[in-house]
């Protein structure tokens, strides 16, 4: 009973930590406090967050507050056409003194990083990235470098319709774990808007509220969230319809089943709760599942992803506790 209790209160002040890192972050992107809130969620989850969205929502701001907030390193690289893949690793310069080549890091060597407008770059550079979302390494020149155990990507692109754009090749797509969308503010929040400061000023104003090994910590704490087996089956279930759909030419895979299960866990750590419930799977369904859906080339212009997954996770059956 008494280990149940000290579990208890872990997840509880778990709630607590959360609830200041969203606040301090909110200093910067009013009024999207659900989606900071997922945000964390795929840090903890140890995944990385693409942010599709139209220019000028907030996206590169909320990243740098949210990094200020949780007081982890923090990178900012800006994809563009002729951005080349050794601009993220880093490369080899010769030293004329040793005469001998030395590696320089490149700016994917750091705890939390930006890859701003990341459908900028080619696909050649937009692969850079892979090895070090799927493996927390890199390989260059055939040496083999650890990332930063808390390695954490967060991607924004604009909309393929804008000019100079490449579309994320499906496994770029696969190594994020959530896809989020911002959207327009509310009008009373864009009325704030108006009368804040300049918003690189707003994010001095973000204080840190955290730091490494208390992120490390609540890493830990999803593994302990525990899901019963009827809501695992519920989510197979929901799972295996995107297998079996007509639209559907390429359904959620098993990586993907994964990721769900693993953003369900730390979005209920982050209400405080230390169990997975059917409606925390709805919740994180869109966002894991959106853009890992394959539609057939007939439906891509008529129907989204998410209507899908809408109509699936009506016509799934709710396990009954």
């Amino acid at each position: 009973m008494e280990e149940y209790s000290t579990r208890l209160n872990g997840f509880l002040n778990a709630r607590n930590t959360i609830e200041k890192i969203i606040s301090e972050t909110s200093k910067v992107i009013i009024g999207k406090n659900e989606v900071i809130k997922m945000t964390v969620a795929a840090m903890l989850a140890s995944g990385h967050v693409l942010f599709d969205d139209i220019p000028g929502v907030g996206k590169t701001t909320l990243v740098r507050g949210l990094a200020r907030a949780v007081g982890l390193d923090f990178t900012r690289i800006q994809f563009t056409p002729d951005l080349m893949p050794a601009d993220i690793l880093g490369t080899s310069v010769f030293n004329q003194t040793t005469n001998d080549f030395s590696f320089h890091k490149g700016p994917i060597f750091s705890t939390i990083v930006l890859a701003d407008e990341i459908n900028r770059a080619t696909p050649r550079t937009q692969s850079a990235l892979l090895e070090g979302m799927s493996d927390l390494s890199v390989t260059i020149d055939g040496n083999h470098f650890k990332l930063d155990p808390d390695f954490f990507v967060l991607g924004t692109q604009n909309p393929l319709a804008f000019e100079g754009t490449y579309p994320l090749p499906e496994a770029q797509l696969d190594r994020f774990l959530m896809r989020l969308t911002i959207g327009y503010p509310e009008f009373d929040d864009e009325f704030h808007l108006i009368y804040q400061n300049d918003l690189s000023d707003q994010v001095n104003l973000v204080n840190k509220v955290t730091d490494q090994l208390e992120v490390q910590r609540l890493k830990q704490l999803v593994k302990q969230v525990h899901i019963e087996s009827n809501v695992a089956t519920y989510a197979l279930n929901i799972v295996n319809e995107t297998r079996n759909r007509a639209e559907i030419k390429l359904g959620i895979s098993p990586r993907g089943t994964l990721a769900l299960i693993q953003a369900a866990k730390a979005y209920s750590l982050t209400n405080g709760e230390n169990y997975v419930t059917p409606d925390t799977i709805q919740q994180v369904i869109l966002p894991v599942f959106s853009h890992r859906l394959i539609l057939e080339d007939e439906y891509v212009q008529t129907i989204q992803p998410d209507d899908i997954l809408q109509d699936i996770i009506s016509e799934v059956d709710i396990p009954i506790r």
